[in-house]
C-alpha cells in the first residue's frame, strides 16, 4: 500500500548509511582534537598550569651571577704639577643569593596560583561540556534535517500519485477538476518545501564542518532502542541543589571570588615590612694603575638579613586596597548571577526534559491515530463518501505528525544533556547512552 512507502524510504536511507556511518562519540572524538574552541581552552588550561611554579618561585631562594671586564685609561694631575698615566684592566665576578624569610604578599600570591590552577581546570572541563552540546547540537540537526528532507520526499511521492489520480478521475469524469488542481498546488508546495529542506540539510552539515574541520560523514540516525527515561532524581528543586553545589559555571565563579579575596590580602600586606636572607661572593681584580704600581685582587663573601620597612608610598597602596575590594565586590556580584543563571538554565532544562517524555508521547499516539485517518480517508475515497482533497488533507497530518515526533525525540535528547551539563555531570558516560540509541 501507499501508506508503507514512507517506512521503505526511510529503511532505504539506513541502508544507505551503512557501517561506515559515524555515530555521536565519533564525531565527538573527532572534534576533541579539530574543533578550534575547544583547542583554545586546552591551550588556556595548559597556560594556566604554569602560574602555580611561578608562585612557587617567589618563596624560594634565587640565585644571580653578573660578571664584568673593563678596559681603563686613567690620568693624575697631581697639585704639584705632576701628572702620572697609566692603562689597566679590571675584572669582577659576583654570586648574589637572596631567600625571602617574611613576604607575606609572596605567601599570598602563591595560594592565588593554586586557586588560578584549579579555575582553569573548571574551566577546560566546562569547554568540554561545551563542545558535547554544540556536537550533539549539530548532530540532531542533521538527523532532523534529513527526516525533513525524507519526509518531504514521501510527501511529495504521495501527492504526485494522487495528482497522477485525480488526472485519471477528471478524464474519465468521475471527479472534478478541483480536485486536480487542489493536488497540484500542493504537489508544487511540497517541492517547494522539498528544496528548503535540502538547503537546510547542508547548511546544518555546514555546521558539524565547522567543529570537526572536514565534510561532516554519514551518520547513524535514531535507532529502535531509543527510549524515554525520566530524569534522576524527579524534582526539579533536587536538581537545582544539585547544580548550585557542583555546576562548573559556579565553581568557576567561586574561585573568581576566592582569588579577588586573596587579591585584597595580597595588597594590604604591602603596609608589612619583608625580611630576607642575603649572601654575596666577589672575587675581583685590577690591574696596575700607574708606573711603578702594582694590582690587587680581592675576594669578599658576606651574608646577612635584610629588612625593609615600608614607610610612605603617596598613598598607592591603601588606593590597590580599595581597588581589590571594589573586585572583590564585583566578583560576588557574578558569583550571584551566576548561581541564578544556573537555576534557570536547570529548571528549563527539567522542564525541557519532562514535557519532551510528554510531548514524544503525545505525537506518538498522533502518529497512530492519523496514520488511521488516512486509511479511512483513502477507504472513504474508494466508496465515493470522501473526495482527493480530504486524502491531502489527511497525508499533510500525518507527514506533520511524523516531522513533529522526530523533533520531539531530538529535543528530548539535547534537554537530557543540558540538565546533566547545568549541573556539571555531563561527561563522555552520557555520549555513550546516547550512543547506545543510535542504529549503526
Amino acid at each position: 500500500m501507499k501508506l508503507f512507502k514512507f517506512s521503505s524510504l526511510v529503511l532505504a536511507c539506513l541502508a544507505t548509511v551503512g557501517v561506515e556511518a559515524a555515530d555521536l562519540m565519533d564525531v565527538l572524538r573527532q572534534a576533541q582534537t579539530t574543533d578550534a574552541t575547544y583547542s583554545a581552552a586546552r591551550a588556556s588550561w595548559q597556560a594556566a598550569q604554569e602560574k602555580l611554579p611561578q608562585g612557587l618561585a617567589l618563596l624560594l631562594p634565587s640565585a644571580s651571577i653578573t660578571a664584568n671586564t673593563q678596559y681603563n685609561d686613567r690620568t693624575i694631575d697631581f697639585r704639584n704639577n705632576i701628572s702620572t698615566a697609566g692603562t689597566f684592566n679590571s675584572n669582577a665576578l659576583a654570586l648574589s643569593i637572596s631567600q625571602p624569610i617574611y613576604r607575606p604578599q609572596n605567601r599570598i600570591q602563591y595560594e592565588q596560583a593554586k586557586v588560578q590552577v584549579a579555575q582553569a581546570d573548571h574551566q577546560l572541563s566546562l569547554a568540554m561540556q561545551d563542545l558535547i552540546l554544540r556536537v550533539s547540537q549539530a548532530y540532531f540537526d542533521i538527523l532532523l534535517a534529513q527526516d525533513n528532507v525524507a519526509f518531504a520526499g514521501a510527501q511529495k511521492t504521495a501527492i504526485g500519485e494522487q495528482l497522477a489520480q485525480a488526472k485519471r478521475n477528471f478524464e474519465v469524469g468521475t471527479a472534478t477538476i478541483t480536485d486536480t488542481h487542489e493536488a497540484q498546488a500542493r504537489f508544487d508546495l511540497v517541492t517547494a518545501q522539498e528544496i528548503a529542506a535540502q538547503n537546510e540539510l547542508e547548511s546544518r552539515k555546514r555546521a558539524l564542518q565547522q567543529i570537526i574541520g572536514t565534510n561532516a560523514p554519514p551518520l547513524a540516525p535514531l535507532g529502535p532502542k531509543f527510549s524515554l527515561t525520566p530524569p534522576e532524581p524527579g524534582n526539579m528543586d533536587a536538581w537545582v541543589d544539585m547544580a548550585l553545589n557542583t555546576s562548573l559555571q559556579v565553581q568557576i565563579q567561586r574561585a573568581v571570588e576566592e582569588f579577588a579575596a586573596k587579591e585584597v590580602d595580597r595588597n594590604r600586606a604591602a603596609h608589612h615590612p619583608t625580611l630576607d636572607v642575603v649572601g654575596s661572593y666577589t672575587d675581583s681584580g685590577t690591574g696596575s694603575g700607574q708606573q711603578g704600581g702594582v694590582g690587587n685582587d680581592i675576594r669578599a663573601g658576606v651574608i646577612g638579613l635584610q629588612l625593609a620597612v615600608p614607610l610612605y608610598q603617596g598613598g598607592a597602596v591603601n588606593s590597590r586596597v580599595r581597588e581589590a575590594q571594589a573586585n572583590l565586590e564585583r566578583a560576588r556580584q557574578d558569583l550571584e548571577a551566576a548561581r541564578r543563571t544556573v537555576a534557570l538554565n536547570t529548571r528549563q532544562a527539567y522542564l525541557g526534559m519532562t514535557s519532551g517524555i510528554a510531548q514524544v508521547r503525545a505525537l506518538q499516539s498522533a502518529v497512530t491515530s492519523t496514520q488511521s485517518q488516512l486509511e479511512s480517508t483513502r477507504l472513504g475515497q474508494e466508496v465515493g463518501v470522501r473526495t482527493g482533497v480530504d486524502v491531502l488533507n489527511a497525508q499533510q497530518q500525518l507527514f506533520s505528525a511524523r516531522r513533529d515526533l522526530a523533533q520531539a525525540r531530538y529535543n528530548y535528547i539535547l534537554s537530557s544533556l543540558r540538565l546533566r551539563a547545568a549541573a556539571g555531570r555531563l561527561d563522555d558516560s552520557d555520549v555513550a547512552q546516547v550512543n547506545q540509541w543510535l542504529a549503526r
